[in-house]
């Protein structure tokens, strides 16, 4: 039995060397593909969303930061759903919970292709919200169930291979954009018609993949096991639990994703602003706007696969903290307007910051054992900083023009990169 025991321990001594190369284990491999497809499907959301900040700007003569609104709602329900959904998971567990947010999300589909009869603006936002609810209930469940499909120590990999998924959805959802509010004959008063057939067939897509995941068998992770390789319980006597709001790394997990949502957010939103506002250098038409928007969400992708990759051989908070301090520097160099070198730096932010969330997520969450549930649903609530940033940055941008607007997320990233330093570690005593 000694032997045994020491034998355990020799080869768990640096368990992130043994098992950062596995992303995750036969048994969880088909519960893995199909999650990591609801990552797909909310991307294709969010990627259209983005597109309708100028789209709206101009048919509804909105200024910057009205338009900001339409995060605003969008986000605003992320904020509101996400303990509802987390406390519904704790009683129904995951599945049950992917089930509500699917249910939603094609809820609000329907409905705001159902409403564009109206011209309404804000029936619209409202629309957007119930969507919204749907997406929050979603990541409260699909973002830590991934994170335990396969060895602990890949958590921050495995992530952010599925994020990557969302990121070529949002590559996809300006190039549908772009056919929607291509047409700039259109009249004024009959431009949101064109709502009509993308949003149904979210609506169908997303009730179809909801009957496949109703009859497929899906494992439901207990909190209190460990998660696959990991070798612990929560429920060990050995280990002492420490209050959920006691855990550092996960009080400022949700401040740092706050912190970074609210920048991606704002940066999404303006980049279209950015590259067509009259007095920008260089200067570009509108209507090729959403094909800037793709490319830099193929970038965004780009940059979650490499991370995915190098975090094999760079820890992830490590990783982190570089990403920060390059965005920090790129910022500069956006506000600096210097023509094609602050539009290339612009770009550079799109791949180094798609990691974060991610990676974030997973750190903040790591080692909670039967509090996870309850910290996912406030690491989703911190999305609610998406709602609010573009407001704050459109502000700007109105009152001192589109590049100090970037000035905005500096002091964001800077947060972000104190937390991967000094704020990522979980408590152990």
């Amino acid at each position: 039995m000694p032997c045994r025991y020491v034998s355990a321990v020799k080869i768990t001594s640096d368990p992130y060397h043994m098992t950062k190369f596995n992303l995750t284990t036969r048994e969880y491999l088909r519960p893995f593909i199909l999650i990591t497809s609801l990552f797909f499907l909310w991307g294709i959301a969010h990627g259209l969303v983005d597109t309708l900040n100028k789209h709206f700007q101009l048919i509804l003569q909105l200024t910057r930061s009205q338009s900001g609104l339409i995060q605003f709602a969008l986000y605003g329900a992320y904020f509101g759903m996400a303990l509802p959904a987390g406390n519904f998971m704790r009683r129904y567990g995951y599945k049950n919970g992917i089930l509500l947010g699917l249910g939603l999300f094609a809820a609000g589909a329907f409905l705001i292709a159902g409403t564009t009869v109206f011209e309404s603006f804000w029936i619209f936002l409202t629309c957007l919200f119930i969507l919204g609810c749907g997406l929050a209930t979603l990541e409260t469940a699909a973002n830590p169930y991934t994170t335990r499909l396969g060895p602990v120590e890949s958590a921050e990999r495995r992530i952010n291979f599925s994020q990557s998924f969302n990121g070529l959805a949002w590559v996809i959802g300006p190039l549908i954009g772009l056919a929607i509010y291509g047409n700039q004959g259109v009249l004024q008063g009959e431009k949101l018609y064109s709502l009509i057939v993308p949003y149904s067939l979210i609506g169908l897509t997303v009730g179809i993949v909801f009957i496949l995941i109703m009859k497929t068998p899906l494992p439901e992770i207990m909190e209190d096991q460990p998660a696959a390789n990991s070798g612990k319980s929560a429920a060990d006597p050995g280990i002492i639990r420490i209050p959920l709001f006691r855990q550092r790394h996960f009080v400022l997990g949700v401040l740092a994703q706050l912190s970074y949502v609210a920048a991606q957010t704002g940066i999404f939103s303006y980049l279209i602003n950015f590259l067509t506002d009259a007095g920008q250098t260089p200067h570009f038409d509108v209507r090729y706007g959403p094909y800037f928007l793709s490319a830099g969400f193929a970038l965004f992708m780009a940059g979650r696969m490499a991370s995915s990759f190098i975090m094999a051989f760079v820890r992830p908070a490590r990783l982190l903290a570089i990403y920060a301090l390059l965005c920090m520097i790129l910022l500069l160099l956006v506000f600096a307007n210097s023509g094609y070198i602050s539009l290339l730096a612009l770009y550079g932010i799109f791949f180094f910051m798609s990691a974060m969330f991610p990676t974030i997520f997973a750190l903040g969450i790591r080692n909670l054992g039967p509090d996870t549930k309850r910290a996912s649903s406030f690491m989703v609530m911190s999305i609610v900083g998406g709602a609010i940033f573009p407001l704050l940055m459109g502000y700007v941008a109105d009152h001192y023009g589109m590049a100090s607007g970037f000035l905005a997320p500096l002091p964001l990233f800077g947060f972000i990169l104190y937390y991967a330093l000094w704020g990522g570690s979980p408590r152990t005593h």
